[in-house]
């Protein structure tokens, strides 16, 4: 009886641990309700950071691509409601399988659309009335008790593209065309790369301070050294170590401090790219180092990152997104890709990730924005990405004042 029960436990975990590897996608999701482990108490959904100072700090909507919605989310003839950057979108996908975003409001009336709107061909109708307005052209097509339609009756229609199994919104203070554009990973194809799961964080602070991580290589020791495993007990057992660090933007490399310009006069044209390499070990007993990964994060504007992870296994890739919901408030998400053999170790990379994240994250929802801060002449990095990243702010940027000013209406 006792070997028949063993039996049966040992096949039934080998089932679940082949379930959990091969087919089971990774969904770690945190809002700002989730308590932290050093707070007793609730944060307030979507509350504002009581330690920013709103002097001083930058637009809280830069200029750039963000992502609106992962592409699985979003079936033929499905429509569905996004409220970020300060705006209410209706993206769709038309019955031909192409996405579309447009205004969620009707103009007629100012139904939501994207709230109980349907999807018919390549337009999108109105539930209040019936009138449909054009995915691709924004044109009203149909009012269905009126003989003529009037010329001037539009919905905007948003700039957008799918890429990397995200709808990506082209977002510029200025209606500046787009001038870049995120492009489909080829690796995805080439290494029949598969989506293995996302992680989905909720985080208050001043979206520049998120990415700014990447070029503050000296906070890795800090937050990030100790073992992934949510306990000390084994802390010191194993460790984490980063090396050979260069923080690079295209107009310049910064081996952690040492600026060495080596790019091209084309690559030098691509102003909207910077890039992190590094070396990542796990340390056995401060001796034996194992799941060694060579990371390659290219930043591309202020609200994509693709991260690149190279193993002994062989090639995982990672998609961030970074988007503002509200004026202090980012949805930020990784969602990983490997080959299907690699399912099991990329999901334990992407657990690991996600943990090592919520560490920032922690940080960040209890930070202020520093518009001056005391920096060693060894964090020249952080001075480079903060001049990097003044090329995504205009004249009319959104600051916190003109959002929060609309939002209290």
């Amino acid at each position: 009886m006792i070997v028949e029960f063993c039996i049966t436990g040992a096949f039934t975990g080998l089932i679940a641990l082949v379930y959990f590897g091969f087919f089971h996608k990774i969904a770690w999701i945190r809002d700002l309700t989730v308590t932290t482990p050093k707070s007793s108490s609730l944060m307030v959904k979507y509350r504002i950071n009581i330690n920013q100072t709103i002097k001083n700090l930058p637009p809280v909507y830069p200029n750039g691509w963000f992502g609106l919605l992962d592409s699985r989310k979003l079936k033929n003839g499905q429509v569905e409601h996004v409220a970020a950057l300060g705006q209410n979108f209706a993206v769709f996908r038309t019955e031909s399988g192409v996405a579309r975003v447009i205004d969620a409001f009707c103009p007629h009336l100012g139904a939501n659309m994207a709230e109980g709107g349907k999807v018919i061909g390549e337009e999108l109708e109105c539930h209040f009335h019936s009138w449909r307005f054009c995915g691709e052209s924004g044109k009203c097509t149909t009012i269905p008790y009126s003989k003529t339609v009037p010329p001037n009756i539009k919905v905007k229609v948003w700039e957008c593209v799918e890429v990397n199994g995200v709808i990506f919104v082209w977002h510029h203070a200025e209606n500046v065309s787009p001038y870049w554009w995120p492009e489909q990973e080829e690796k995805i194809a080439k290494y029949k790369l598969q989506y293995q799961g996302q992680n989905e964080f909720y985080i208050n602070c001043h979206i520049q301070d998120i990415p700014e991580n990447g070029s503050d290589w000296a906070h890795l020791g800090a937050i990030h050294s100790s073992a992934m495993l949510p306990t000390d007990m084994f802390s010191g057992m194993m460790h984490h170590t980063w090396t050979n660090i260069s923080w690079s933007t295209k107009s310049g490399i910064f081996q952690n401090e040492t600026p060495d310009s080596s790019f091209s006069d084309q690559e030098k044209k691509e102003k909207h790219i910077a890039q992190i390499t590094l070396q990542h070990t796990l340390v056995l007993f401060n001796k034996f180092p194992i799941l060694q990964l060579k990371v390659q994060a290219r930043q591309l504007g202020p609200g994509c990152v693709e991260i690149h992870l190279q193993s002994g296994f062989g090639p995982m890739f990672i998609v961030q997104t970074v988007t503002p919901v509200q004026p202090l408030i980012h949805r930020v998400t990784h969602s990983m890709y490997a080959p299907r053999y690699m399912s099991p170790y990329s999901k334990i990379v992407l657990i690991g990730e996600s943990i090592m994240f919520e560490r920032d994250v922690l940080v960040w929802n209890h930070k202020k924005y520093m518009h001056k801060p005391i920096l060693l002449s060894e964090e020249k990095t952080i001075k480079a990405y903060r001049r990097w990243y003044q090329q995504f702010y205009s004249e009319n940027s959104p600051t916190y004042e003109s959002c929060k000013t609309s939002l209290e209406w």
